[in-house]
């Protein structure tokens, strides 16, 4: 049986996930892929701590470069992160024509259209479907499960760590600090959240995949990105109220001539399937015109199931090695010839529906005073509630917009803001759902 040699680079959490299932399941992938991957060298400057893994002997090494530089190595599975070492290693592994597999989002959102090119003009493959969702085969999707159809729209949540925060908020009106707190105790945030929690993360995802949905380059400069730490129990108390729950969702849509990339906290209806993805699961609906809508739903981080993600992208470079082929597959699902230079739509330029949150002091008048600055911005309002205890002399008064353009609405809330019968800025949410005008 044929013996394929890789080299990984970086045994922390996902590293070892990938270096376990290669040396337990070999026989389970030997079996399928009809040869051996054989995990030839492993780097990593801590080489003492205990994995739980019987390494071979000679196959650790805190060397990096020597394992890319190791001409019996075929395949280099980066998983040390971050744009720096990680992004040298890639295009030296290129230039010396190995096959190259990575779960880097972050290198991949600011630095792929370079790394592809890189690759292309070696003629290898750079795989990356561990860099969105996890296990999910979301990239296998888009590239090839989905290749007759055009894409119409995308919506996810891309992001456990602030689906499990939103969750704690919404189940049990626990304040933001406080399910942070517990999700840091658990180890699903870092001491450092801010990757996570302002939307970072799942921009980073969703820049990947609308260039892989819509035959365009990666874009995540142009990616509107608004976090979770503004959302309230209060906020998640009055969404209920008109029939919707708060979820981070990272959305993309084609709008033929440009595109909608965004993410931002987001209202819907209990009865679409996301608003029920609750806890670290991560999920995503695509809508296709030959497919209709489809959902993909699992373990969008850990170790196993991106170290899953990664041996699915190891076995299809296999089985292309072994077919005495390479790039049978567009690294961003069109011929490179037929990317196109699709502009992202300004945040400014958005049509949806608008949740808002007043802090009005209650005086005669303020309502019709607010009503008047929205109006006059062409805001008109679809439904209203005025309820709940005075704080300070204010009263939370939440309305839910007909159809507003974003510009429009950022306009009257600066305006409205100003007012000295308003005591904290407006909160904002917008709200997807197709049942309303």
């Amino acid at each position: 049986m044929k013996t394929i040699n890789v080299g990984l680079l970086g045994c922390g959490t996902v590293g070892t996930g990938v270096a376990k299932l290669l040396i337990e399941s070999n026989p389970v992938i030997a079996a399928r892929l009809g040869a051996t991957l054989n995990l030839k060298r492993v780097a990593d400057l801590d080489i003492e701590t205990d994995r739980g893994i019987q390494f071979a002997q000679g196959v650790l090494t805190t060397d990096a470069h020597a394992v890319v530089n190791d001409p019996d190595i075929e395949i280099i599975v980066e998983m040390i992160g971050g744009e720096g070492i990680a992004k040298e290693l890639i295009l030296k592994a290129i230039a010396n024509g190995q096959q190259v597999i990575t779960a880097n989002k972050a290198l991949l959102a600011s630095q792929g259209n370079m790394l592809f090119k890189a690759a292309a003009e070696e003629g290898v493959d750079l795989a990356f479907e561990a860099a969105v969702g996890g296990c999910m085969p979301i990239i296998k999707s888009l590239r090839e499960s989905l290749v007759a159809n055009r894409i119409h729209s995308m919506t996810g949540i891309l992001n456990g760590t602030c689906n499990y925060i939103l969750t704690k908020i919404t189940g049990e009106r626990m304040p933001f600090d406080d399910a942070l707190s517990e999700a840091q105790q658990k180890g699903y945030a870092e001491a450092d959240p801010s990757l996570d929690v302002d939307g970072i993360d799942t921009a980073h995802k969703i820049a990947i995949l609308t260039a892989l949905a819509y035959g365009m380059n990666i874009n995540l400069p142009d990616v509107y990105i608004e976090g979770i730490s503004k959302i309230t129990p209060l906020d998640v108390a009055f969404a209920e109220q008109f029939g919707y729950r708060i979820k981070l969702l990272a959305i993309s849509k084609n709008k033929g001539n440009q595109v909608e990339a965004r993410v931002h906290p987001t209202m819907i209806p209990f009865d679409n399937l996301l608003s029920n993805v609750n806890g670290t699961v991560n999920a995503i609906m695509v809508s296709g015109d030959a497919v209709g809508d489809i959902m993909l739903y699992g373990r969008g981080a850990g170790m196993m199931p991106t170290a899953s993600a990664v041996i699915s992208d190891a076995v299809d470079i296999a089985r292309n090695l072994m077919a005495g082929t390479t790039r049978r597959i567009p690294a961003l699902s069109v011929q490179r010839e037929h990317i196109q230079n699709i502009k992202i739509m300004p945040m400014d330029e958005i049509v949806t529906h608008y949740y808002f949150r007043f802090a009005a002091l209650d005086r005669p008048g303020v309502l019709s005073t607010i009503s008047g600055i929205l109006g006059r911005h062409d805001i008109s309002i679809q439904s209203m509630q005025q309820k709940g205890r005075k704080t300070n002399g204010s009263v939370p008064v939440v309305m839910v917009s007909h159809l507003a353009k974003e510009a429009d609405v950022q306009k009257a809330l600066t305006e409205i803001n100003r007012l000295d019968v308003v005591s904290e800025p407006t909160m904002l949410v917008r709200i997807e759902d197709e049942q309303l005008d």
